[in-house]
Formats: structure tokens, sequence, C-alpha cells
């Protein structure tokens, strides 16, 4: 049976490859340190667990959910997004609830993108920003995001063309693979292109909330972005939740409303009970200076067992991944596999994350302490 030309445009997806490589060696008797997938080991805080239990015993949670979310939950990120960036959302047309925040980054380009549109992916980066926009028939040009230049876009380097028939462009700080922060004034060039050459910007900030030192920004603190932008995030990474299947889309109305009539079609909203357990979640923020502090310890064991064997790394300052550069000579592929036939330790290649992610491997640190000081020993024998 013929597949369709849009699925065979596709490759495989990276994380469904790794765990082909990992039950392989597994079946062969090896002992596996994942540190591939990004999905955290520590459980849901108790007192979220505990709200969702409360939650799922009420009748009215049986029923299908509104398609952009109760709007006591909007509300609630409304006071989160306020509470934490002083930015200003109305609940009842700058918030809409999703699925995980990867399933609004999947739809939207439904929402914009006819063929021969371009939408702006950075490289290396989460690999649904391309696929979404292959799936939606638009054409993905790669933007590098180079180590000099802090892991950032530079819009100068893409061609005047190109601007001129972009829809969209996906930005994500603090940066998965890559770890890298983006001040404001970097958000505002974005900002100010998109002004320019009449596209949208969405921001995943997934990561904003696992941080060691400042808190990172919000694209929507800088004035004008609501004019153009719209911020995807999840309570998955911030609070163990990433089974949960929770996340939000803020900011610009219009875009907002395009993503929910994408949705309407296709999805039927989030569970309410999930949402209430979600409330309490941003309305409490609990145990979340706990997982902040395990992360940055777990970050300076690797970091540190890292560079005693020579490794050049930057210890990062959020996100629980480590971005590291290879050996020299050594392709990002050849080094994962060299880790995990050599080592048992499955590392994700930089290569798989765009081909700008060449030369690197990122080490996701979803495990017990001394599950990562074992990693970095074996790492530094090969």
């Amino acid at each position: 049976m013929e597949w369709a030309t849009r699925l065979r445009k596709l490759p495989q997806y990276l994380f469904a490859k790794l765990d082909e490589a990992k039950a392989k060696k597994v079946a062969e008797g090896v002992d596996v340190i994942d540190m591939g997938v990004g999905d955290p080991d520590l459980p849901t805080p108790s007192a979220i667990v505990e709200a969702m239990k409360r939650a799922v015993e009420k009748p009215e949670h049986h029923k299908y959910p509104t398609y952009n979310g109760m709007l006591a939950f909007r509300e609630a990120v409304a006071r989160w997004y306020k509470k934490r960036f002083g930015v200003e959302l109305n609940p009842e047309g700058e918030v809409v609830a999703l699925i995980g925040s990867k399933e609004g980054i999947a739809h939207l380009p439904f929402a914009f993108v006819e063929e021969g549109d371009v939408v702006l992916v950075p490289d290396p980066g989460y690999p649904v920003y391309h696929s979404a926009t292959v799936l939606a028939g638009g054409t993905p040009y790669h933007v590098p995001l180079k180590e000099e230049n802090g892991f950032f876009p530079d819009l100068a380097d893409v061609p005047e063309d190109i601007l001129r028939k972009t829809k969209i462009m996906f930005l994500n700080y603090p940066n998965n693979p890559t770890s890298a922060f983006a001040t404001k004034d970097k958000f505002r060039t974005v900002i100010e292109a998109a002004k320019e050459y009449g596209f949208v910007v969405a921001h995943d900030a997934a990561y904003s909330e696992i941080y060691f030192e400042e808190p990172p920004s919000s694209i929507l603190e800088v004035d004008g972005a609501k004019d153009v932008a719209i911020e995807f995030h999840s309570l998955s990474k911030t609070f163990n939740m990433t089974g949960w299947r929770i996340g939000m889309a803020s900011g610009n109305a219009e875009i907002l409303a395009a993503l929910l009539k994408v949705k309407t079609n296709i999805d039927s909203g989030v569970f309410q009970a999930i949402q209430e357990a979600a409330i309490y979640a941003l309305d409490n923020e609990p145990e979340l200076d706990r997982i902040r502090e395990i992360y940055r310890r777990r970050v300076d064991i690797f970091v540190e067992g890292l560079e005693k064997a020579g490794f050049s790394v930057e210890k990062p300052k959020a996100t629980f991944y480590v971005w590291f550069k290879t050996p020299d000579g050594i392709s990002s592929m050849e080094f994962a596999e060299k880790a995990l036939d050599e080592a048992g330790v499955l590392l994700t290649p930089g290569v798989g994350f765009g081909e700008y992610g060449e030369g690197y491997v990122r080490a996701a640190l979803c495990m017990p302490d001394e599950r990562i000081e074992e990693a970095a020993r074996r790492l530094s024998a090969l």
C-alpha cells in the first residue's frame, strides 16, 4: 500500500530510531544508560497527583471538554504569565489549551502555510518544526544556530527572497538541544523582522522553568511581540508531566484563533480533570525549586566528568541537556554509535537535529546521579 508523498518526504523520527538502537543493545544483554530522550525520570509532584485524583471524580469532567480549554485553566495561565513574566494576557482570546505543546507546534503550519510557502526552522532544532512544515505542504528553510552567535539565528544570513516567502519562524529558548539562552534584545530583532516581512513568530518555551541562574525571558515580554507572536508552553518538563499531555499557546489572538480552527477539526480538547490539576500546578508550583536543584546537581556531575575526560563542553544555564563536541575527526553519528557500542551509553547525535548539529552530541540527564557518574566514567574511556 503506497504512502502519501508527504509521509515519504519525512525521515524516520529521530527518537524512534534511538529506541530501536537501544532495544537491540538491551537484547544483547548490555546495561544501556539511556541519555537519548528528554523524558524526566522524576515523578509528578504528589500534590498535583492528588489534585488530579479529586478532579477525576467530578462527573462534569467526564464529558467532551471545550476546544480552547476551560476558562478556569486559561485564567490560571494568565495569572502565571503575569506573576512569572509580568505579561498581561486576556484569557478569553490570548490563551489556548493544548494536548502538550508538541500538538500545537505540529498543527500551527496547517493554519498559515500553503504550498511554496517557507517556514524558518532552527538548525539544530526540535525535529517537529521541520516535519510539521512538510506535512502542511510548506518548505522548511533551516537557519543555522552557530556557537559564535550564541546559538541564535542571524536573519541577516537569510536571503531576501526567502524572507518574503516566510509564513512562520520557529524559535526555542532555552534551546533544545544546545541549552542556549536568548536575551530580549535578540527576541526584538526577530519581532522587528516579522513585522517587516509579515510572518508569524512561534516561540517554543518548554524549558523556561528548568534554569539554574537568572530566569529566562518570555518573547511576549518584548514590546510589540503580541502583534506577531505566540508562545508555546508545557507543564511536561516543568512539573514532570510528560505523559499527562497538557500545555498552552499564548499571545496574538488572531494567530491563536487560526490554530484553534485547525484543532477544532482534528481533536476534542484536553481532558478537564487534567486541566484542573494543571491549574493547581500553575498556581502553586509544587516542588519546582527542588526539581531545579536536582537538575543543577546532575549537570554539575556530568559536566565535571566530561571536562576531566578532555571533552569540550560548556555548562548549561538551563534545561536538563548537555550539548558537547565530539572528539576531533569523529562525526556525531560515529561518536554516538561508538558510545553505544563500546560504552553502553545512548547519546543523541547532533546531526539528528539538523546538519548544523554536526560535530556535537546531546545527553539528556533524566536518571539518578549515580547513573550519570557512571555514564561520564564510561565515556571517559572512549
